[in-house]
């Protein structure tokens, strides 16, 4: 299986203009491993067959990016569950400095576990909940690029955003394909938060074919 795991995730890469290096496979096929071991006493995904963990959960957890201009900055993955995207993110940008936040205790232990096990630097695990860090103004303004995968609505995504982005970061949500409502009512958040929409990508996962979208703001100024 493993073969065919790299033999997927080099075709699928390859396919979206990038290139994995042996040490990223390798790191992929560790991950998957552990992936799948954990899985069976916590639910961190929910794969109708293992076939879909490649595409489906790491090259998703890639596509953005192409749309960051600074592969080292200070990158908070909200809602991080299984890691994704931000531990893939790492895998293939090492000098990315990204935290994992993420509220259960279960998740959280999973996520330390695949840190210490591919043996990444500059990864942070927050275990707590996104309402009860922004209580606490230790991470105000203090990251460059936030991400989240589909763990909130983009209303809620922007107010959480515009507490944790220093100014000039920007937001990255990803999306699948139906989110024109959401855009309309994110538009009055985005107006009144300092949090200006940039852009909607539209992507298409390789081999699947299914519509992603990578939607950008940026934070304008500092509120």
């Amino acid at each position: 299986m493993e073969k065919k795991l790299v033999e997927t995730l080099s075709e699928a890469a390859s396919s979206m203009g990038m290139t994995l290096t042996d040490r990223e496979l390798n790191l992929f096929s560790i991950y998957y491993r552990n992936l799948l071991l954990w899985n069976k006493r916590i639910n961190l995904v929910s794969a109708k067959s293992e076939g879909d963990i490649p595409i489906k959960h790491f090259i998703d957890s890639l596509t953005p990016l192409p749309f960051m201009t600074n592969k080292s900055a200070r990158l908070l993955d909200i809602g991080s569950g299984a890691g994704f995207p931000g531990i893939p993110m790492k895998i293939v940008a090492p000098p990315l400095k990204v935290f994992l936040l993420e509220s259960s205790h279960k998740k959280a232990s999973f996520l330390k576990h695949v840190i210490r096990t591919l043996k990444l630097d500059e990864i942070t695990v927050i275990n707590n909940r996104v309402e009860h860090l922004m209580a606490d103004n230790s991470f105000r303004d203090s990251f460059d690029v936030i991400v989240s995968r589909a763990a909130f609505k983009l209303p809620e995504l922007l107010r959480i955003s515009t507490f944790f982005l220093a100014n000039d970061g920007i937001v990255i949500a990803m999306k699948g394909k139906s989110v024109t409502d959401e855009l309309k009512d994110a538009s009055h958040i985005s107006e009144t938060s300092g949090l200006i929409y940039t852009s909607c990508h539209d992507i298409r996962l390789p081999m699947t074919h299914n519509l992603r979208k990578i939607i950008i703001f940026k934070k304008s100024r500092t509120l």
